[in-house]
């Protein structure tokens, strides 16, 4: 097997099971503990199951685990779309694997409903606070593009270094504080997959909000990181010229 090949499983490897790790773990603590821990507790459950997932996978795949973090990565030209899609197929295929996992725990409690709920996403009567689906939507995407544009700030190329993972994981905390009397947080289409699959109903028809609202947020994530962070040689011709000279 070819170094190039091995790297791919590796890199492929890893968002496949970081993604069924934030499923099963951070979405679990929603189905299965959100009575006793209230918003906070789910909330850092899932900034800290990402932060360490960004420890253990973000020098080998970057930790993405979020096809909108993926897609940012791809419009910021850190990544070619190869293998970005092949990071989208892990990514879901890993959701849906983690709520699988979850739902089959769920089912062994007595009493504890999966239908229509399962830690799933959504607005209207399925939000907390009854937002509207423009709400919803503008919600979702700017949740997203914060949290795409911490990990743009935060990994050099592809991989996380040092501390990067603190930011990113504090950030998923502070997006599911704000997020879930919203939505539920979804931000992250992966996420948002799995759980609708086997709560069903509302929470599969509601989901396109779900998938397009976050896209759209990590590719406006990813030209507003250009704008403030440019390109070395773009930095460097820019800090090059005269003065007085129009820019």
């Amino acid at each position: 097997m070819s170094t190039s090949t091995e790297t791919e499983l590796q890199t492929t490897a890893a968002e496949f099971l970081g993604t069924l790790v934030l499923v099963f773990f951070a979405v679990g603590a929603t189905v299965l503990s959100g009575e006793y821990i209230g918003t906070l507790g789910i909330a850092l459950a899932f900034g800290f199951t990402l932060l360490a997932l960004a420890y253990v996978f973000g020098p080998v795949s970057g930790a993405h685990v979020n096809p909108a973090v993926t897609l940012g990565f791809l419009m910021a030209k850190r990544l070619d779309l190869p293998t970005a899609v092949k990071y989208w197929i892990a990514q879901v295929a890993g959701a849906i694997a983690g709520a699988a996992l979850l739902f089959l725990l769920a089912k062994q409690v007595p009493g504890l409903r999966t239908s229509e709920s399962f830690g799933s996403n959504g607005f209207g009567d399925r939000s907390a606070v009854q937002i509207n689906l423009g709400g919803a939507f503008l919600a979702e995407l700017l949740l997203t593009v914060l949290l795409v544009y911490v990990y743009l700030c935060m990994t050099h190329k592809v991989t996380i270094a040092g501390f990067g993972g603190l930011p990113i994981g504090l950030t998923l905390a502070v997006i599911s504080l704000v997020g879930i009397p919203l939505t539920g947080a979804g931000v992250n289409p992966a996420r948002s997959l799995g759980p609708a699959i086997f709560a069903g109903g509302a929470a599969l028809t509601q989901f396109w909000l779900f998938l397009v609202a976050p896209l759209v947020g990590g590719a406006l994530a990813a030209v507003l990181h250009r704008v403030t962070h440019p390109p070395a040689g773009a930095e460097l011709h820019r800090n090059l010229q005269p003065s007085g000279t129009p820019r």
